[in-house]
């Protein structure tokens, strides 16, 4: 994979077994090395254990990033993962691979993954950085491909890469903005901005009788504190808090009338001096997974959060 001159670079890589994986991510670190640009890499373990045995010494020059952990929630991956790398070399270009997506990513987790690979090229737009981002394309299906190709500009396939005749970015962020189903047990609280304390306690109590306790409850009601008060702020002063359980996790939405008219919206680590508008960022970071629909009828941002045990992976199946 050669070096370009233009400012971001971002193609996607399609891999078939750990030979065509380091044949395309090796050389790619090797020479961005020997240029002097900061390498990282964010994948799943497995695949970084393949790369610091191929590159032995020079392995202690790049930053290694345990995808499955740093990337579990797909929309913290642009702030604390590659923009927390990038900024920290503010005047040098950069190198990133950063691999979001893989066979044992679940169907919740799919639309959130594609809309992360989308709104990279938002997020680094005119900036000095190339990110690769491989695909297992012998353990994913056909559809995680395609979406590759409506994300990434270029696609490396077999050692050649080649413009995408299908990219298409704001389309995938669009595709994935799907109505989010709720079961009919959920538990449910009407709020308004003197019931805001109401709400928050009653999320708090349902998530206790449903297992959530220590730390994670302190996680928990942290981020329904940031969502409801943004829905008083910024989702015409009322919302709705859904509670309840599934698979392991505790699911929590609330949803108001706004709309939220920024894709990047939580994903933009904070400024210095930056005052407010940490609240989504927050909820983020602090759970597995968030997911996001808006539209004209009004706004629902999800999180889970909780084990990440039983999961069914995207292999051989189409995404939700």
């Amino acid at each position: 994979m050669t070096h370009t001159a233009e400012p971001f670079v971002h193609p996607a890589l399609f891999y078939r077994g750990s030979e065509e994986y380091l044949a395309g991510t090796v050389p790619f670190i090797q020479n961005g090395l020997a240029a002097g640009e900061p390498v990282a890499v964010a994948a799943p373990e497995s695949n970084l254990e393949l790369l610091r045995a191929e590159l032995g010494a020079s392995a202690g020059e790049v930053r290694f990033i345990d995808m499955r952990e740093a990337g579990r929630n797909p929309g913290r991956i642009i702030p604390r993962v590659l923009r927390a790398f990038a900024d920290t070399y503010p005047t040098r270009r950069v190198r990133i691979i950063g691999e979001p997506i893989w066979p044992g990513r679940t169907p919740a987790e799919y639309p959130a993954c594609v809309q992360h690979e989308a709104l990279i090229n938002t997020a680094f737009s005119g900036r000095e950085v190339t990110i690769v981002c491989p695909y297992d394309a012998a353990g994913l299906d056909a559809a995680v491909l395609a979406d590759a190709y409506a994300t990434h500009p270029v696609v490396v396939d077999r050692g050649r890469a080649k413009p995408s005749g299908t990219y298409d970015p704001d389309r995938a962020v669009a595709t994935y903005n799907q109505p989010l189903a709720r079961p009919q047990r959920a538990a449910a609280f009407a709020f308004e901005a003197e019931r805001l304390p109401d709400a928050r306690d009653f999320a708090v109590e349902r998530a206790k009788d449903l297992g959530l306790s220590g730390e994670r409850l302190g996680d928990f009601a942290l981020a329904v504190a940031e969502l409801t008060t943004n829905s008083v702020v910024h989702g015409h002063g009322s919302g709705t808090v859904w509670i309840w359980g599934e698979d392991g996790q505790i699911l929590c939405e609330v949803r108001d009338a706004g709309l939220l008219s920024d894709p990047l919206a939580g994903r933009r680590p904070p400024t210095r001096d930056q005052i407010g508008g940490r609240g989504l960022l927050m909820v983020h970071y602090l759970t597995d997974l968030v997911r996001v629909h808006t539209g004209p009828e009004g706004t629902a941002i999800r999180f889970h959060l909780g084990t990440l045990t039983g999961r069914t992976g995207l292999s051989g199946t189409r995404p939700a």
